[in-house]
């Protein structure tokens, strides 16, 4: 024999009430897994090397006033900072390696929630840290680095260039499949040498005859990242431009990026806090 199991208006009230509750509460949690995301993308010019405060993971050489945490309260939207020093367009989709141990792949901070991504990538894939040592001399009037890259009508780091191409756009689509909601800012590289002239030997210790070398493949980099941008669904924001006037050869209290060797907090050759604010102020309004 069975007995049924009475319920007594107020119960049936209780249990009601309980079953809404819940129901509310699983419906937020599932609200929040669903928040539209924020997420940055890219390598050290994206990161912010040395820039205080340095965050995790500290192998990545990570600030939290690169240019992404510093957009993200215009843009509105929590941030996911996947950005890495040292990271290549392999490194978006495999682990990379740091002095302190391997990272996640960076697109593994992606999700259909992702509405505003940004990225700078490109330069390490060109061997960016090598051109800036094998280009330094204690002689401005020699050309060590067009005599390495440029000889014989062999342009080395214009074949890099086009070689990483292919490269940036296999990234922009990566973007697009993973986060399809997605609008996708390419940040190009800030300028590293004055729009004209030879250089400031020796705060930037090349060559009067390699500055306009390097300052044109820089340009051509950052072309580049521009054609890629339109081809594959993404907006640049032309952080080059806005820099022009706040290159390496300024004054410690106007550069975006630091000479060779450092006045501020900033990795040689790389954005500084004032540079990373420069970026901001293009990016948040532009992704907002």
């Amino acid at each position: 024999m069975y007995q049924s199991i009475q319920f007594s208006p107020r119960r049936l009230w209780r249990v009601a009430l309980l079953a809404l509750a819940t129901l509310v509460s699983l419906g937020a949690l599932a609200g929040a897994a669903r928040a539209a995301n924020y997420v940055a993308l890219g390598d050290s010019y994206a990161a912010g090397p040395i820039i205080p405060n340095q965050i995790a993971p500290f192998g990545c050489l990570k600030s939290d006033h690169n240019y992404a945490h510093l957009a993200a309260p215009t843009i509105g939207l929590p941030l996911k900072d996947a950005t890495c020093s040292g990271a290549t367009t392999n490194d978006m989709t495999e682990s990379q390696s740091t002095e302190l141990g391997s990272v996640p792949p960076q697109f593994d901070s992606l999700s259909a929630e992702t509405t505003r991504v940004s990225l700078t990538i490109g330069g390490n894939d060109i061997g960016f840290s090598e051109i800036a040592l094998s280009c330094v001399t204690l002689n401005p009037f020699s050309t060590p680095c067009k005599d390495k890259y440029d000889s014989g009508g062999h342009d080395q780091i214009a074949e890099r260039i086009a070689a990483t191409a292919p490269k940036v756009a296999a990234v922009l689509q990566g973007i697009h499949s993973r986060s399809p909601s997605a609008k996708v800012f390419v940040v190009n590289y800030a300028a590293i040498f004055p729009e004209t002239g030879y250089g400031c030997w020796p705060q930037m210790p090349m060559g009067f005859g390699d500055v306009p070398y390097l300052r044109s493949k820089e340009k051509e980099l950052n072309a580049m990242l521009a054609t890629q941008a339109a081809a594959n669904g993404a907006s640049l924001v032309n952080w080059y431009n806005a820099s022009i006037g706040h290159d390496a050869c300024k004054g410690s209290s106007t550069r975006w990026v630091e000479p060779v060797i450092p006045t501020n907090l900033a990795a040689p050759v790389h954005p500084n806090e004032r540079g990373m604010q420069g970026a901001a102020a293009i990016l948040g309004p532009a992704a907002k």
